[in-house]
């Protein structure tokens, strides 16, 4: 019994040596061909161990430490974006397919049309918007002026060509027609330009450089500013003035509102001139109002010209230069310079200034002529105001009565409206 137990034991002996568990446990280390003894030898030499952490290191670049993430915008907020956006998709679905391009060919002076020539015609474009189911579509002016041929691109790339049925230089207005019919003509709805608010969104849908059915968006930077007209005789009143991007194609083009109406025709932008001449928008734009453009157009598709209202005299407002020189109680008012003989003025009795005057920029006008301070029951503060009046409320025929300041006292004058000549007859 004593010899089976001893060969038990010396059994056991030879099995925990085979075994050998020491490579089992250092296989845990970092590395697995490291007997077991050297480990706990290197762990007793600190100084080692961390040159070889440096070693390690100097090729492992440590990942910098990411920068908080941003917190989430709130759903409110979301909503109102999403809002905005649905508003200019929807305002495009609906008022896109009432705009036009207009393409216009234009023969040049002294062009002589061969059979057997070939000829490559000067061509301009810009943009427009149908006013009714008859076909009628409203651009500028100076887009269709001296065409000889005007063609018609619609939303969904269709195209005719349109014949021109009015125009209107001292508004920059113009009327052309196609014969379509009505079911594939959507017209405009109009907005009231006389309720606009600086602020307020505007928006552009045109051809800017032939890019059909483009929008842009703003807001309306101002109003009430006046643009001369093309020749430079008269002037466009009420005129809208926005940010929303506006360039060479745009001519023509509808302006809107949120709601999706027509507040004004886009006509001029301030330019930025690249060294090529090339015009680009540099953030003020100018649109034709609403309201002077639903007065002209029946106007030009009736009779095809529209008559201004005219009382016939030039003149300039009264600045705190004249108001001191003439003695005035306010510089306020719309000064009488010169009046043209045969006018609604000159048959009124209204008195031209009697010197001249040089004011500190340097311009020199007549002074000491009648200053009006009120036509019917609206107040005159500047030439503008009185140029205003006659494109809102002004009728050819209809008696007007102007109170004015002559000689320091106040009087009334009782004038006639009459049409307003072409610029060349003018005196």
């Amino acid at each position: 019994m004593f010899r089976l137990r001893l060969i038990l034991v010396s059994l056991l002996v030879f099995i925990t040596t085979a075994c050998n568990f020491g490579p089992l446990f250092s296989s845990l280390s970092l590395n697995d061909d490291t007997p077991a003894a050297d480990s706990a030898e290197t762990a007793t030499q600190p100084g080692d161990n961390e040159n070889e952490l440096e070693d390690a290191q100097v090729g492992l670049q440590t990942p910098s430490t990411l920068a908080p993430e941003p917190t989430p915008l709130p759903p409110e907020a979301i909503a109102e974006a999403d809002a905005e956006e649905l508003l200019l998709i929807n305002l495009y679905e609906r008022v896109n397919p009432s705009v036009v391009n207009i393409v216009v060919t234009v023969e040049e002076e002294g062009t002589v049309l061969g059979p057997e020539e070939e000829i490559f015609p000067t061509q301009g474009q810009g943009s427009g918007f149908i006013y009714d189911t008859e076909g009628h579509i409203i651009t500028n002016n100076h887009v269709i002026a001296e065409a000889t041929k005007v063609e018609v691109t619609f939303y969904d790339g269709s195209s005719a060509e349109a014949e021109v049925i009015g125009t209107d230089p001292d508004s920059d207005l113009a009327v052309v027609k196609v014969d379509l019919p009505p079911e594939v003509l959507r017209p405009v709805a109009w907005g009231d330009s006389d309720q606009l608010h600086v602020g307020q969104r505007a928006v552009a849908i045109g051809n800017p450089f032939g890019l059909s059915g483009t929008l842009t968006s703003g807001i309306i930077s101002a109003l009430k500013r006046s643009l001369p007209t093309e020749s430079g005789a008269f002037r466009i009143p009420e005129i809208v003035q926005t940010d929303a991007a506006i360039n060479p194609g745009n001519s023509g083009g509808p302006l809107l509102n949120s709601q999706g109406e027509v507040i004004g025709v886009n006509t001029a932008i301030v330019p930025r001139r690249t060294a090529l001449g090339e015009r680009s928008f540099l953030g003020v734009g100018f649109a034709i109002p609403s309201n002077l453009v639903v007065r002209v157009v029946p106007s030009l598709i009736n009779g095809g010209k529209y008559q201004h209202p005219w009382i016939g005299f030039s003149g300039s407002t009264v600045t705190p230069e004249i108001a001191e020189e003439m003695k005035l109680p306010k510089a306020s008012g719309a000064l009488v310079a010169e009046v043209i003989s045969g006018s609604p003025a000159d048959k009124a009795g209204l008195r031209s200034g009697t010197r001249d005057f040089e004011l500190s920029n340097g311009f020199v006008t007549q002074i000491g002529g009648d200053v009006i301070i009120a036509i019917e029951d609206e107040k005159i503060e500047t030439f503008d105001d009185l140029i205003s009046f006659l494109a809102r409320r002004g009728t050819v025929g209809e008696a007007v009565t102007l109170t004015i300041i002559r000689n320091g006292k106040e009087q009334k004058v009782e004038l006639t409206l009459e049409a307003r000549p072409e610029a060349e007859e003018i005196n």
